[in-house]
């Protein structure tokens, strides 16, 4: 069934034109891919009747990957499929797709196809609003690859479920959260999604309600990134999830990867500690991916404090250039205070000027300037290639005596004292934390893009002031800025 429902798939996509199935976020699942979630599911062996859910289910390939899997239980008599599926140009493959599967069962298979809205249909019951709790029908397995695509803050979509909303959202939490929503009671979901949601500020509100209302039990990574979908360009990572609808939590969660969606036979498994892998108020998920990561977060977790507790703040930098063309200047003049670029952080030092076009701005615009004091520099962007995302250098505002003021470009980020200025040693002491190969590797497992986050840093685990000044100390007295010396520094700190 499944080879034939992917061929007709094929012919799909090769007839619609990709800006066409963009308009609804549409990638395919791969049949390898489809087999493997289909059997990621623990289903009960006395279990008569299974009721699956698969919204946005596009030619309707996990379904019938999940028919196939149901098909070999002899348990399992009667199937109810319902499909989400609102594009018209998939609607009449979809329909036939899901006809053969019932054909060619040996099951009792009974489908129902709603071509609502998956999200806006529902809204009332998500946000309790028709006076019971319970309207919309519960299932026992939830699948899913839900389209994938930005969509305003404003949307309907997004104004039918402000609980999980913030900023820009994308369709495809949305649906996660959703699907979460209309499975039973220790139900099981199994999705294909992206990995953006498990780290920073614009997917909080989301972790928080997926995962207090259910319970991660299995993610599968793909080492590389360009290989999850079939005859598709989607360079976002990608990561499959199955999560189980419960309050109580596991003492373990599996971790699995394979190269690509088509080698899952060569599948590198690990059993971690939930309480590392889902970690702190703002709900991180960290994928780790062997025992060496692993320790990485034992070893960082020991420390309790964040940046803010320790009246520290990474903030992001004031000058987005190229909207303030007019303000910029190449070379010193009377007023013009410097603007620093990623490119002056040099061998963990802040080296101005450097002879860069735009490295002076003139402006009296509050919003654009700080205060000359003591900061740690931080690049926004490195690239993927790159051997650290953590790339940082030092700046001593006694360097610069001639200033009041200075600015920083957005691509940079800083860390600032939020009451006082910070002294020398401190300033150093981030430097041995960031400079670290520990925090490194911990900063890459909190988040695969190459950009630094302001918010995920200052939600990471840090040691205590004393212990940064005391770091900061050796690392001058060292004269040693390497990130061997870093690491030495370090491990004193954090066993």
């Amino acid at each position: 069934m499944l080879e034939y429902i992917i061929e007709r798939t094929n012919s799909y996509i090769d007839s619609m034109p990709k800006k066409e199935r963009k308009k609804y976020g549409q990638f395919f699942t791969s049949k390898e891919t489809a087999h493997f979630m289909a059997g990621l599911y623990d289903i009960p062996d006395n279990k008569p009747k299974v009721s699956i859910l698969d919204a946005g289910a596009g030619s309707g390939i996990l379904s019938c990957a999940l028919i196939e899997r149901l098909e070999q239980m002899a348990s399992v008599q009667t199937i109810e499929l319902t499909c989400y599926e609102n594009d018209d140009n998939i609607l009449g493959l979809l329909k036939e797709n899901m006809q053969t599967c019932q054909e060619s069962s040996q099951k009792q298979i009974n489908i129902q196809i709603i071509t609502e809205n998956y999200i806006t249909s529902q809204y009332l019951d998500f946000n309790h609003m028709m006076g019971g709790k319970h309207n919309s029908p519960k299932y026992d397995v939830v699948i899913g690859n839900p389209p994938y695509m930005k969509i305003p803050k404003d949307a309907p979509e997004a104004a039918a479920m402000p609980e999980v909303c913030y900023g820009a959202p994308n369709l495809y939490f949305i649906f996660a959260a959703m699907g979460l929503f209309n499975l039973a009671d220790t139900g099981e979901m199994v999705y294909i999604i992206p990995r953006s949601w498990t780290s920073g500020a614009y997917f909080k509100r989301f972790r928080q309600y997926f995962l207090t209302e259910g319970k991660l039990q299995h993610i599968h990574l793909f080492v590389s990134r360009n290989k999850v979908f079939d005859k598709e360009d989607v360079l976002q990572e990608t990561i499959i999830i199955k999560v189980k609808k419960t309050n109580q939590t596991p003492e373990k969660v599996t971790i699995t990867s394979s190269q690509s969606n088509n080698d899952f036979d060569n599948i590198t498994s690990l059993t971690v500690p939930y309480s590392l892998v889902v970690s702190g108020s703002d709900y991180y998920v960290y994928l780790v991916t062997d025992e060496k990561e692993v320790s990485v977060l034992e070893r960082l977790h020991r420390f309790d404090k964040t940046l803010p507790d320790i009246g520290l703040k990474m903030k992001t930098g004031l000058t987005v250039d190229f909207r303030n063309r007019e303000i910029l200047r190449d070379d010193a003049e009377e007023g013009a205070i410097p603007l620093f670029y990623s490119q002056h952080i040099k061998q963990g030092e802040v080296q101005f000027p450097i002879q860069k076009e735009h490295e002076y701005v003139v402006t009296d615009q509050r919003g654009l300037m700080q205060d000359n004091k003591n900061y740690l520099f931080v690049k926004r962007f490195t690239a993927k290639e790159e051997k650290r995302r953590l790339q940082c250098g030092v700046y001593l505002s006694k360097k610069y005596p001639q200033y009041k003021k200075i600015s920083t470009q957005n691509k940079i980020n800083f860390v600032d004292g939020l009451v006082t200025e910070m002294s020398e040693c401190i300033v150093y002491g981030l430097y041995v934390i960031f400079n670290s190969t520990l925090y490194d590797e911990y900063y890459r497992i909190l988040n695969g893009s190459t950009q630094v986050n302001s918010t995920e840093i200052n939600a990471m685990p840090v040691p205590d002031l004393d212990s940064i000044q005391e770091m900061g100390r050796k690392l001058m007295k060292s004269k040693d800025m390497s990130e061997r010396n870093c690491n030495t520094i370090l491990e004193e700190y954090c066993g």
